[in-house]
């Protein structure tokens, strides 16, 4: 008797499996689809960043550095654990996590970007090739 309900079980299931939709996707050839709490990597909108350092000094394994003498914001996406932490700190909300995946690379490529760190009116420096207004 056990063994008629065990081949039952699982002839329903094969049955099942054979008439119903596959449970994976055909990934790199259909685009995935992220659920909104999804991280994938850091996107900084460099127009908007002040350079104040918040990210650097909260970024639990350092991934993010900050030069204010240069102009740079830099992050090492192999060293980012995509926490948000920086997301949630940055005062200008310049900085969002991507959804979606990290490109796959041979070697460590960080990402730089220069960003302009306002003066000390508030407003932002001038770039290096305009010469200061008097």
């Amino acid at each position: 008797m056990d063994d008629n309900i065990k081949f039952l079980t699982f002839a329903r299931t094969a049955l099942k499996n054979l008439f119903s939709k596959p449970a994976t996707v055909k990934y790199p050839y259909e685009p995935a689809k992220f659920t909104q709490r999804s991280r994938g990597h850091i996107e900084i909108a460099s127009e908007q960043c002040i350079a104040c350092g918040l990210c650097m000094r909260n970024c639990p394994p350092g991934a993010i550095k900050v030069d204010r003498v240069a102009g740079t914001w830099t992050i090492n996406p192999f060293d980012c654990v995509q926490c948000g932490n920086c997301v949630s700190l940055c005062p200008k909300k310049c900085l969002s996590i991507v959804a979606g995946y990290t490109k796959p690379q041979a070697h460590i490529e960080t990402q730089t970007v220069k960003v302009s760190p306002p003066g000390p009116s508030g407003k932002k420096a001038p770039e290096a090739s305009q010469a200061p207004l008097a």
